[in-house]
C-alpha cells in the first residue's frame, strides 16, 4: 500500500538527487555511468523505456515498485537520448566509456614509443571520441554526413600532428614526457573534435528555455558556454590516469619482476586505466550541471531584446541542454 501511495504523485522525471549540487550530480552519474547496464538487451533496455513513457503518460503499470520505477530511469537514462528520445548505439554511449576508454587508453600509454604505434591508438581513440561526441550531441541541432566526416578527419589529423610531432621532439626529454605524449594529443584533439562535431549548434545557436521548457529561441552564445563546459570534463575525464598512470608505471618498471613479465604491461595499465575511469568518468561528468543556465543579459542582443521584449524582467535566465 505504501508502494502505491508513493507512485499516486511519482514524477519520472523529478532528479533524484539534488543536481544544483556536485555530490548529487555525481550519484547521478555514478547511477548512469554503470558499465554493467552496457551488457543488456535492446528488448530489456526497451521494457525500462516502455515503463517511463507510459509513467510519463500517468498510468504506472499494476504492481511496479518504486524501486523498479527508479531502475527503469537508470536504464533509459543510460541508453536512450535525452533530448530525442532513440536507443544511442552501445559504443557511443556514457555507460561504454569505462570498457571502451580503459582499452584504448591503456594501449596508448603502453605503445607510445613508436611511431606507428602511436598513429594507429591516437587513430583508435579518435574514431571512439567522435562517435562518442555524434552520440552525445543536443539532437535538436541536426549535423550532416560531411560535417561529420570533416570533424573526424580534423580531430584525427590534430591527435596525429600532436602525438607524433611531440614523440619525435621527445627523443632526448626524459622517459617519463615522452610517456605524457599521449595525454596532450588527447587534450589537443578533444579541443577539436568535440567543436566540431558540434558546429550546427555554434552556427545556429541552440534552443534555449525558460525555467518551465518553454522554447524561447536558440543562442550561438549558449552553444559555445555548453560545449566550453564539455571539452573541459573530457580533458579532465582523461587526465589522472593518463598523468598520474605514467608515473607508477615508470616506477614499477624499475624492478626486476617487472622486467620479467613485460607481457603483462599493457593489461596492467588497461586495468589501471579502468579503475580511474570507474570514478572519473561521472566526476567529469559532474563537474557543471547538465541542464546548463546562462543570463539573459549575457546572450545575443537580438535574442535578449526579444526575450525582455515580450517577457520584461520575470526572465533572468535561460536554460539548455549542454549535452555530454
Amino acid at each position: 500500500e505504501r508502494t502505491m501511495a508513493v507512485l499516486d504523485g511519482f514524477d519520472i522525471d523529478a532528479p533524484r538527487w539534488d543536481q544544483s549540487t556536485f555530490m548529487g550530480r555525481l550519484k547521478h552519474f555514478f547511477n548512469i555511468t554503470d558499465c554493467r547496464t552496457a551488457l543488456l538487451s535492446a528488448s530489456r533496455l526497451d521494457e525500462a523505456k516502455a515503463i517511463v513513457d507510459s509513467c510519463r503518460a500517468g498510468s504506472i503499470p499494476p504492481g511496479t515498485t518504486v524501486e523498479q520505477m527508479h531502475y527503469a530511469k537508470k536504464l533509459y537514462d543510460s541508453a536512450f537520448h535525452p533530448d530525442s528520445g532513440d536507443r544511442m548505439n552501445l559504443i557511443g554511449r556514457m555507460s561504454f566509456q569505462v570498457p571502451g576508454g580503459m582499452a584504448i587508453t591503456g594501449f596508448m600509454l603502453q605503445f607510445y614509443r613508436t611511431v606507428p604505434a602511436v598513429v594507429f591508438w591516437q587513430w583508435v581513440n579518435q574514431s571512439f571520441n567522435a562517435l562518442v561526441n555524434y552520440t552525445n550531441r543536443n539532437a535538436a541541432s541536426p549535423i550532416t554526413t560531411k560535417q561529420i566526416g570533416v570533424a573526424y578527419v580534423t580531430a584525427t589529423s590534430t591527435a596525429l600532428a600532436t602525438a607524433v610531432g611531440l614523440n619525435l621532439y621527445t627523443k632526448k626529454a626524459p622517459p617519463l614526457v615522452a610517456r605524457w605524449v599521449p595525454f596532450v594529443a588527447v587534450a589537443a584533439a578533444n579541443c577539436v573534435n568535440i567543436p566540431m562535431m558540434r558546429q550546427q549548434e555554434v552556427l545556429n545557436g541552440i534552443a534555449v528555455t525558460d525555467e518551465n521548457g518553454n522554447k524561447l529561441g536558440h543562442s550561438r552564445k549558449a552553444a559555445v558556454k555548453g560545449i566550453t563546459q564539455v571539452v573541459i570534463s573530457r580533458v579532465t575525464m582523461a587526465a589522472p590516469g593518463m598523468i598520474i598512470l605514467p608515473i607508477i608505471m615508470q616506477r614499477l618498471e624499475k624492478h626486476r619482476f617487472m622486467q620479467k613479465i613485460t607481457f603483462l604491461h599493457a593489461p596492467l595499465q588497461v586495468m589501471m586505466v579502468g579503475v580511474f575511469l570507474i570514478f572519473m568518468v561521472p566526476a567529469a561528468c559532474s563537474l557543471f550541471p547538465q541542464r546548463c543556465s546562462m543570463a539573459v543579459s549575457k546572450l545575443e542582443p537580438d535574442l535578449r531584446e526579444s526575450i525582455n521584449s515580450q517577457y520584461g524582467d520575470r526572465i533572468s535566465h535561460v536554460y539548455f541542454n549542454k549535452g555530454l
